[in-house]
């Protein structure tokens, strides 16, 4: 009994580093090659696009590996946070799924069609910029809240459109845009380079200001989240979050403004995951802000148990395959060359 009440305690807490982990892995991969598709109505030449594009062919579907495991990985471990937050975002989550199908499909389409390959550029970009809006949306809904009352959602169909919302998914579509750009900055040579490295310049004071209203709208306008980051102790031994957040920030300038290749891209995937590390420092143990943690919304611990066996097997062979293809093909994509 003694052992099935540990479990009961730890198996939550490690689905949620593993969830987790998921999901900043598929915003920080996936992240740069949607925002190739956000950047491509800025680079009408065809050479370029095939040169943005090419930057990402051996790595954009295997990305998207990690937005399976995140979700499949929310609904076998904890089955009730689905169930009340399916319902309260159906809208932009199909919308997002859409979007994604799209902009596969004109991803590889795009190839074949060519020269009459304009609506697959639509396709592709459209596709890119509304999944970013719509994952924005859904972070925004999750952290103003979701009304749940005997275990179900008790919110309407819209609950998740509001100023907010709609600023955080602005917010998203401008990270991506940044992280893309760097990944431009950091994969390609010659014109799309330059004109990478300038958009990032753009880019990175607008990602800067809306991270910086995001993160004054929340504990103003949220009191536990208030209470978590400005109380004492907590104030003080959180300090090195915004610290480092305005470092990295800096060190992306910095390299930006200095000629760096691969600085402004690590400096950014830096920002994203302390952005993260924030929303989580700011929500946990909450699931589903403001009123289920991870173990009331838990499935039973043999079935944590028996899924976590699995994600132990397969996520390294995941990672290495990862690994591989990235380190398979390093270096910089130059005009004319590719892998389609």
């Amino acid at each position: 009994m003694e052992s099935l009440e540990g479990m009961a305690y730890w198996l939550p807490l490690i689905w949620l580093v593993v969830l987790g982990v998921a999901v900043a892995l598929y915003v920080v991969l996936d992240g740069f090659d949607l925002g190739i598709g956000i950047l491509f109505p800025a680079s009408p030449e065809e050479a370029h696009r095939d040169q943005m594009m090419n930057s990402v062919a051996p790595f954009w579907d295997g990305n998207e590996t990690w937005l399976v495991l995140g979700g499949g990985g929310l609904l076998v471990a904890f089955p009730l946070a689905y169930a009340v937050l399916m319902p309260a975002v159906y809208l932009p989550v199909m919308f997002m799924l859409l979007a994604l199908v799209f902009r596969g499909v004109a991803f590889e389409f795009r190839w074949v069609a060519k020269p009459h390959h304009q609506m697959w550029d639509i396709a592709f970009a459209g596709g890119s910029i509304v999944a970013s809006f719509m994952q924005g949306l859904i972070l925004g809904a999750l952290l103003e809240g979701i009304e749940v009352r005997d275990g179900a959602y008790a919110g309407g169909t819209f609950d998740w459109l509001s100023p907010f919302s709609l600023l955080t998914g602005v917010a998203v579509v401008g990270g991506y845009a940044l992280i893309g750009a760097t990944w431009l900055v950091m994969k390609t040579d010659g014109p799309v380079q330059a004109k990478a490295r300038e958009q990032a310049k753009f880019l990175l004071p607008a990602v800067l200001l809306a991270l910086l209203i995001v993160s004054l709208w929340t504990p103003l306008a949220i009191p536990r989240i208030y209470e978590r980051w400005f109380s004492l102790p907590n104030f003080f031994l959180l300090a090195p979050v915004p610290l480092l957040t305005a470092y990295a920030a800096w060190s992306c300038w910095s390299g930006l403004q200095s000629g760096h290749d691969t600085r402004p891209f690590v400096s950014t995937i830096a920002l994203f995951l302390l952005g993260f590390l924030g929303l989580a420092v700011s929500n946990l143990p909450l699931v589903i802000p403001p009123s289920l943690d991870v173990w009331q919304a838990a499935a039973h611990p043999s079935s944590q148990l028996f899924m976590l066996i699995g994600v132990l097997i397969l996520v390294p062979v995941i990672l290495a395959y990862t690994v591989f293809v990235y380190y398979t093909f390093r270096g910089k994509v130059r005009a004319g060359e590719g892998y389609h």
